[in-house]
């Protein structure tokens, strides 16, 4: 290639400003062979290494919009079990407190049956004590009448 530059250069005949001879054509065709090779060297594994760098960024862009949209959607179904479960758990507070309610109602009126059943047991047992202190009574009534009879029907016959 140097040979065709120095016979190039050795032919070309100095004239004006720009000569017009072998030399435009020769530069023509290294500066294509310079750009094939600059082109083959440095510029196709430059491009696809930055093609394969954009190819990349690209994917993990859309990776990252799949994770995000992922994600709102894993919080959503996540907010919607929690109100769920919170609704369950006041239901189930609810219906705890509705049984602790009726247990204790239950126990209340059991307690008032059992008082009510104790006061009448006693006003029976009074009642009992009552009537058999009034026999008791009765029959001392009658003894005392009979011995006031006595002493007075028989302090009547000693006169």
């Amino acid at each position: 290639m140097t040979q065709w530059i120095l016979l190039a250069a050795e032919t070309a005949e100095s004239g004006g400003l720009f000569d017009i001879d072998a030399t435009l054509p020769l530069m023509a065709i290294q500066f294509l062979i310079l750009a094939t090779i600059l082109n083959a060297l440095f510029y196709k594994p430059l491009g696809k290494a930055i093609d394969e760098r954009a190819g990349y960024v690209q994917g993990q862009l859309d990776q990252a919009k799949k994770q995000k949209q992922d994600a709102i959607a894993l919080a959503q179904q996540y907010e919607q079990e929690l109100r769920e479960v919170r609704k369950e758990s006041q239901n189930v507070i609810a219906q705890a407190q509705a049984e602790a309610q009726k247990i204790v109602s239950e126990q209340v009126q059991q307690a008032q049956q059992e008082v009510i059943a104790e006061r009448q047991k006693a006003s029976e047992q009074i009642e009992a004590e009552r009537k058999e202190a009034l026999s008791a009574l009765e029959k001392q009534v009658k003894a005392l009448s009979h011995q006031i009879v006595e002493k007075v029907i028989g302090a009547e016959f000693a006169k």
